[in-house]
């Protein structure tokens, strides 16, 4: 907010969370209400929590508004730390190497901080201790930072008395007219903020190291070196930190996914960012979409199948032409007609939708797909099974009439939460983006929608944070992030309204008085897509994946050749019973079997030998026990089907 905006009365009235109300003069900042309160409380405050938003501290307050002054461990202000140490980070390599270009950070600063530069050639290890030794003088110096308000053309001509390349592009993606300076040192970066008064209350940070990427992620643009750090409030949240990015590392699912022969890519001859399912992999992932396919017709679903091509003109019916072209790979001639691989699956659904006219009754239809899609990846930003270029989307649409949206919703939020329960994750936050400045459809009917998805997330009793204008332009929505075992949190599902593509096919339904009416139109998503899904599943599980979902839930161990033939009986029984079994044709000691079952993280474990083979029985050992137990055929079989039931 611009300084001048409070200028329009003489003085303004703050509400403080103890209920109390405070007059202060009009154009006062945050700081300026920590001062009046208490010295020693303006030496401590970092950022300001206005009408449920996190603002800098010398923003100027608006007219009755509801202020809270947080101080530096608050939960709310890790962001805030975080960005901050990422000024500090350009402002130390700035000063350690005169010339340095530097670029952008993250979007959001809820997990690690970094930035991108071009000093002309890599950053060392010695580099990174100096830049480290930098920023520790820069924070016990408490350093400050200083905000200000240009117009852009001010801010072009500033970035071109620092020489910074790079600025006039981003000031260029900017539709104001006026942005805001931050300045710590020497260092002057395009930003909103909100940054810390000065760097002292970073107690803790680390730089975590540095790595090559491209300007805005793409190959064909300037070669840059990205820096990555972490800042804390204390030194032992750092520690925790640390601790469980090496537990990351551990579990990273590209390092498990070849350790465990689960997938594959092949740079050269396939492609980045394309996937290959080893035989492994292959009864995950179909173990993963069969209990998918069965839990969605359970909940009224239809499942149906599209195309992988389609004619370009659907895609400009659609929109997608104009507002993700640059995500689309490049059109193929085939007979004189540009034809497309789908990025979405959604304009397939509304076809079948018109396949043929819709009666009232025959709503709500759900379809619902797993859809191979296609979108153009920048090299950049291709990351194992969590972003690649060929993705399969648990995608479903569902038409509906307005007076059944709520308990479409609720259907949703509930399907989600019991299909996510059944893969091992219990934790979630969902995010309710709602309507922004630019919008197609009718405000009352968004606020109808925006209700609808409110109430339905209530019903669950979800914990929700609201997005207000986060919508995208055609409609409201819910995120629902899960939180994995290592408190990560991880976008998957999703809860789309769509007002805009019911309008572009001009979809209806004949109501009950014989009348055509517009359905109303949800995307939704439950898993996202299953590549990624199963990278999160990876991760999360650490490979030791439940015996339902192992891809090998059984390792049969012989002792000797000999016991071979009745191995191979219970194989076959076991194979019967659709478990998932291997019986390995080693000539290793049964010890150095037992070992690598281990390592291989087999849910159970299998043992014959003398007295095995000649009593009809089996030794069995759960993973993670010494304990064995001896139990009949029939009774391991029956251990077997319990410990395989899908809790979908």
């Amino acid at each position: 907010m611009n300084s001048s905006d409070s200028n329009a009365v003489d003085h303004i009235e703050v509400q403080l969370p103890s209920g109390d109300s405070c007059m202060l003069p009009a154009g006062s900042t945050a700081w300026d209400l920590a001062r009046q309160l208490s010295t020693s409380l303006a030496e401590k405050v970092v950022a300001a929590w206005v009408h449920d938003q996190l603002v800098d501290l010398r923003d100027p307050l608006p007219n009755n508004c509801q202020v809270e002054l947080l101080k530096a461990k608050d939960p709310r202000c890790i962001s805030v730390l975080r960005h901050s140490c990422e000024h500090i980070l350009a402002t130390a390599v700035c000063k350690l190497f005169p010339g340095a270009q530097v670029t952008m950070g993250p979007k959001d600063h809820d997990a690690d901080f970094y930035y991108d530069f071009d000093i002309g050639r890599a950053f060392s290890p010695d580099d990174l201790q100096a830049i480290e030794q930098e920023m520790g003088k820069l924070i016990d110096n408490k350093l400050p930072f200083s905000k200000c308000w240009v117009s852009k053309q001010e801010a072009y001509e500033r970035f071109e008395q620092l020489q910074q390349r790079f600025k006039p592009e981003i000031l260029d993606w900017i539709a104001s007219d006026e942005v805001t300076l931050y300045q710590s040192g020497d260092f002057v970066d395009l930003c909103r903020g909100p940054h810390l008064p000065h760097a002292g209350f970073i107690r803790a940070f680390q730089l975590l190291g540095t790595s090559a990427c491209h300007w805005r992620g793409d190959p064909k643009r300037e070669s840059l070196q990205r820096i990555r750090g972490i800042a804390f409030a204390d030194k032992k949240q750092l520690k925790e930190h640390l601790q469980q990015l090496q537990q990351a590392q551990q579990r990273d699912h590209r390092r498990l996914g070849v350790q465990h022969q689960l997938f594959c890519m092949s740079q050269t001859q396939v492609g980045p960012g394309l996937i290959m399912w080893l035989p492994k992999g292959g009864r995950l992932r179909a173990t993963v979409e069969e209990a998918l396919r069965k839990a969605h017709q359970r909940a009224g679903y239809e499942i149906v199948y599209s195309p992988h091509v389609a004619k370009s003109d659907l895609w400009k019916l659609s929109g997608h032409w104009d507002f993700y072209r640059d995500s689309m790979f490049s059109p193929m001639d085939v007979d004189g007609q540009q034809y497309l691989l789908k990025p979405m699956n959604c304009p397939f659904h509304i076809l079948m939708y018109k396949n043929s006219q819709r009666s009232w009754r025959e709503l709500p239809m759900r379809l619902a797909e797993l859809g191979t899609v296609y979108r153009y990846e920048l090299g950049g930003v291709m990351h194992g099974l969590l972003r690649v270029r060929g993705f399969t989307q648990d995608d479903a649409h569902i038409f509906c009439r307005w007076n059944q949206l709520q308990a479409e919703i609720v259907g949703v939020l509930q399907l989600t939460v019991r299909v996510l329960n059944a893969f091992g994750f219990e934790d979630f936050e969902v995010h309710l983006a709602t309507r922004p400045e630019k919008f197609v459809g009718e405000p009352q009917h968004w606020d109808q929608a925006q209700q609808a998805l409110k109430q339905a997330v209530q019903h669950q009793k979800l914990p929700m944070q609201l997005d207000e204008g986060g919508g995208a332009f055609y409609g409201p929505k819910i995120d629902l992030k899960l939180k994995d075992c290592l408190g990560r949190l991880w976008q998957c599902s999703t809860v789309q309204l769509d007002f805009n593509n019911p309008q572009r096919f001009d979809l209806s339904y004949i109501d009950d008085t014989g009348k055509p009416q517009q359905p109303v139109m949800l995307h939704r998503a439950l898993l996202g897509s299953v590549e990624r899904f199963i990278g999160i599943l990876i991760e999360h599980h650490a490979a030791a994946f439940p015996f339902w979902l192992s891809p090998e839930q059984v390792r049969l161990l012989t002792v000797a050749d000999r016991h071979d033939p009745y191995a191979r009986q219970l194989q076959q029984q076991l194979h019967q019973n659709d478990i998932r079994v291997h019986l390995p044709t080693t000539s290793d000691t049964l010890g150095a079997k037992i070992r690598q079952a281990r390592l291989d993280k087999v849910p159970l474990l299998a043992i014959v030998g003398d007295k095995e083979t000649q009593q009809q029985t089996v030794s069995v050992r759960q993973r993670g026990s010494d304990k064995t137990d001896s139990m009949t055929q029939q009774a391991f079989v029956q251990l077997c089907l319990q410990q395989n039931q899908c809790p979908l």
